[in-house]
């Protein structure tokens, strides 16, 4: 939640400025010609202003926002409502909602007034993974005329906008490996209908025909269904390569964008299956996010990831890996999101390895970001091309000798890497 703003009371538009500059003139001259008219004539010009400032409301106008975020897929609608207090007019509030990076326009915005409240509507596209905060709309009071304006304080929370592929909803099949001594201490996804018999519950609407207990149900005149005994999985923990590389700062926020929202699908899904998930994000120094399942853990994850953002300064990769040892036990299955754009990022997965953390490295690809020289001939730009997918080959072979690596490209999709981690091969790697 956002921490409530506070305006800078009345203030002045630029045309009110116009009109006291316009009034001081008419009144210097009238003086200058000793004539009355322009002095008649300046005084509404000054005047004005501070007429429209007492017709409008004495203090910060106070005012009700009711808002969320809405749709499927890549579309992301933001719509609410600001109801204003008795005595302030709601056709003199200005709702002004901020677009973040990384969402775009889809449709013209629209916002009308209905039942003395503003009702506004923001119809946005994510083309790509993103986690994106959409701050509270700034609310204005300003008078008809357009001279002074008062800004509402802001105290409503702001929203998280998520968008990531599909495809990772279908990790809660992943079966991980137990790194404590002791499983069962936390439960896990359901075995399903060949797992032993625990008990007899109430139906929810989500339970499959197989799983309702039809004799039961005749008998108790309900829909009773069969709870079958939970058990541990592993733990998993996801590490956010986020330092600087030789690929330039817009392209290095346009993939860290995308691997924070691939992180925050992957944590998810393993969350939904009662998983532990715990994160590391590495800039200059390890932040990180100790391992820890449910609602509570969800949310530092989202609040971890949203706030994640581009180290100034790279730091060692030998550091990540002494530092991972000190927040995290080895032996937990480590999902590593990293460029591998460079020599650092290359050589930080043999540094995790070393340190007892079995790696499966996810790499958003920046080949579709990166924009040749745009004085190359086709045939060059091809050749160019050619030889970039080359060098990118050669760098995830490189990362195949001490991790199994996924090129992502295609932002999309994940159903590579989905299915790449069901397979058991995978956490063998030590």
């Amino acid at each position: 939640m956002s921490p409530p703003s506070t305006s800078g009371g009345l203030r002045w538009r630029p045309r009110t400025y116009l009109l006291l500059a316009a009034g001081a003139i008419s009144l210097l001259g009238g003086v200058v010609v000793r004539n009355p008219v322009p002095l008649f004539l300046a005084l509404p010009l000054l005047i004005a202003p501070a007429a429209a400032g007492l017709a409008g409301p004495r203090g910060d106008p106070e005012t009700r926002l009711e808002w969320g975020e809405a749709g499927d897929g890549a579309n992301v609608t933001i719509s609410g409502r600001v109801t204003p207090r008795p005595g302030v007019r709601a056709d003199d509030l200005v709702v002004t909602v901020v677009r973040p990076p990384g969402l775009a326009e889809r449709a013209p915005p629209t916002t009308t007034v209905e039942s003395g409240a503003v009702v506004f509507c923001r119809e946005w596209l994510a083309a790509e993974p993103t986690i994106a905060i959409v701050p509270p709309p700034s609310i204005i009071w300003r008078d008809p005329a357009g001279l002074v304006e008062r800004e509402a304080p802001r105290t409503a929370a702001e929203l998280v906008v998520v968008r990531y592929p599909p495809e990772l909803t279908r990790l809660h099949a992943v079966r991980l490996d137990r790194t404590t001594v002791l499983p069962g201490e936390t439960l896990s996804r359901r075995l399903g209908a060949t797992g032993e018999f625990f008990a007899i519950r109430d139906a929810a609407p989500g339970d499959p025909p197989r799983r309702i207990n039809w004799v039961a149900s005749a008998r108790a005149g309900r829909l009773l269904a069969n709870e079958y005994a939970l058990e541990r999985t592993g733990d998993v923990l996801l590490v956010l390569d986020a330092r600087p590389t030789e690929l330039g700062p817009e392209v290095d926020e346009h993939l860290l964008s995308i691997g924070r929202a691939a992180a925050e699908g992957i944590a998810e899904s393993f969350l939904r299956s009662k998983a532990r998930v715990g994160l590391g994000v590495y800039g200059e120094f390890l932040d990180v996010v100790p391992l820890s399942t449910g609602r509570t853990q969800r949310l530092r994850l989202r609040s971890a990831l949203s706030t994640a953002r581009l180290a100034t300064t790279a730091g060692p990769s030998e550091r990540c890996g002494i530092a991972m040892r000190r927040f995290f036990p080895p032996g937990v299955t480590t999902i590593l999101i990293s460029p591998l754009a460079d020599e650092p990022a290359l050589t930080l997965v043999p540094h995790l390895r070393r340190r007892g953390f079995p790696l499966v490295v996810l790499s958003p690809s920046p080949i579709p970001l990166l924009k040749g020289p745009a004085r190359l001939s086709p045939e060059d730009r091809e050749l160019s091309d050619r030889l970039t997918r080359l060098l990118r080959r050669a760098e995830i072979l490189r990362t195949w000798n001490d991790a199994p690596t996924v090129d992502w490209s295609d932002f999309g999709s994940l159903g590579g890497f989905v299915e790449f981690l069901r397979r058991p091969a995978p956490r063998r790697f030590a």
